[in-house]
């Protein structure tokens, strides 16, 4: 009796969870540790920008072109994809929203930036850039100021689209762990989606850039969540329940 008593007691818990609607679930969670993550987060994004436009205005190396492939010339300019392009600073802030504890923010935290600084170590020694594109940006106002911040250069992996994969796998597994409905994770997917779309309707980047950026957020994201599964699997045959 003493086995089966807290097996009985932990599955009521997890029945009690699975009766909570996954909406509620996340609304709890949204404020636990609510200074840490709304400081992290603008942090570690200023640390990551301060990163980004070092390397972008001081290349070490001489810049290297990107190929303008069929793909590139299949998908084209559309400047109202703008909104699904910046939309990406909302959805990266998403999946540590969504996280309970401090553990498992500091684990997420140090994921995204070995994702984020293995882009900024290719861009310091292989920099990169888009080619030049015969569209007059001054006709398009929005696309424009976008060019005029953030120049064509540090192309290669995109890291728009390595960050938004990442976030986008992140937020599947927390979803998913909430028992959230076929809706919201199709929802997810195609946000992810256009916000891949977005960096070469945009033209901020080239296919190559948008593949190789895509190759970095499912390797950064599939580790981190292999090491959480790990972490969590230890953490139960350290404290086996008897």
């Amino acid at each position: 009796m003493s086995i089966l008593q807290p097996l009985h007691g932990e599955q009521a818990l997890n029945e009690s969870s699975q009766q909570t609607p996954w909406y509620r679930q996340a609304a709890a969670v949204i404020p636990q540790h609510v200074i840490l993550k709304s400081i992290g987060t603008p942090l570690f994004i200023s640390l990551f920008f301060g990163a980004y436009f070092y390397l972008l205005k001081d290349p070490a190396y001489p810049t290297t072109v990107m190929p303008f492939t069929l793909l590139d010339r299949l998908v084209g300019f559309q400047p109202l994809a703008m909104p699904l392009y910046i939309s990406l600073w909302v959805y990266v802030s998403l999946p540590p929203a969504l996280l309970a504890t401090r553990r498992e923010l500091y684990g997420y935290g140090m994921a995204m930036a070995g994702t984020c600084l293995a882009g900024l170590v290719i861009f310091y020694f292989w920099p990169t850039s888009v080619p030049a594109a015969d569209i007059d940006w001054a006709l398009y106002p929005g696309v424009d100021f976008l060019k005029n911040m953030d120049a064509s250069g540090n192309a290669c992996p995109s890291l728009h689209v390595a960050t938004a994969i990442f976030s986008g796998i992140w937020l599947h597994h927390l979803l998913r762990r909430f028992g959230g409905p076929p809706w919201i994770l199709i929802f997810n997917g195609m946000w992810c989606i256009g916000i891949t779309y977005s960096t070469l309707a945009t033209r901020q980047h080239v296919a190559m850039d948008v593949l190789a950026g895509l190759s970095l957020g499912v390797l950064g994201a599939y580790l981190s969540l292999r090491q959480r599964a790990h972490t969590e699997l230890a953490g139960k045959v350290r404290h086996p329940i008897i």
